[in-house]
């Protein structure tokens, strides 16, 4: 099965083509720029250098969230249209799960996105399987989880939390990651596909305009954002 796989979901831009069980071709650019623009033509790049057509391709994996709102409106955006253009199967897999791609097998890993302001996206993994759901935490609340485990490896965007895991956790592994598009395509090929239509980000969290919003307004409540003039 030849797979293309990607994830646009934050900072970093990761682009992987597998073939099975083979890594085919993959890049990986760490530097802030607008997805929207460079995610097509990277992909148009990859595909060329290892001599594949868009209709060769059986599969679209790619990274459903959390992250970024914008980086994963680009990606599940992209993802959709190729998997309707080309007629072929659509799987999405964590943004989380795309940073474990470290660790040792009896280490829990836990891969974190900084949400700003002492709050994170946290997941939780063993054995490449999920512990327990990606979740919105605070840091402290992520800390606090953790003092009953034994071996517990930190990974993703760690820098800005590296002082209070040593005081909290001095045994705790420290290692930062960048996404992974392979990681995607291997665990995008044992997934079922899912509806194409129906295939939206797993943000987690509501926009910061909803939740100022929300401060003044409930849920039940059947009021439209934008009132007539």
């Amino acid at each position: 099965m030849k797979v293309l796989s990607f994830d646009s979901s934050n900072k970093a831009l990761s682009v992987a083509i597998l073939d099975n069980e083979s890594m085919l071709a993959e890049t990986t650019i760490n530097i802030k720029k607008n997805h929207s623009i460079s995610l097509m033509p990277t992909i148009d790049f990859l595909m060329a250098s290892v001599g594949l057509e868009p209709q060769d391709l059986e599969r679209i994996a790619v990274a459903e969230g959390p992250g970024s709102y914008t980086g994963l409106r680009v990606a599940v955006a992209t993802a959709k249209t190729l998997a309707y253009t080309l007629g072929i199967e659509l799987v999405g897999v964590s943004s989380l799960y795309a940073l474990t791609d470290c660790g040792k097998a009896d280490e829990l890993i836990v891969p974190i996105i900084d949400a700003r302001r002492q709050h994170v996206y946290a997941g939780f993994y063993r054995n490449g399987k999920a512990q327990r759901e990606d979740a919105y935490m605070s840091f402290s609340d992520v800390l606090s989880s953790l003092t009953d485990e034994e071996k517990v490896h930190f990974v993703g965007e760690v820098d800005a939390f590296r002082e209070q895991i040593a005081k909290a956790l001095p045994k705790a592994q420290i290692t930062e990651t960048l996404p992974s598009a392979v990681l995607i395509g291997h665990l995008g090929r044992q997934l079922s596909p899912v509806d194409v239509d129906a295939f939206v980000p797993q943000y987690l969290k509501r926009v910061e305009a909803e939740e100022n919003w929300l401060k003044d307004h409930t849920e039940s409540e059947n009021t439209h954002y934008v009132k007539r003039v």
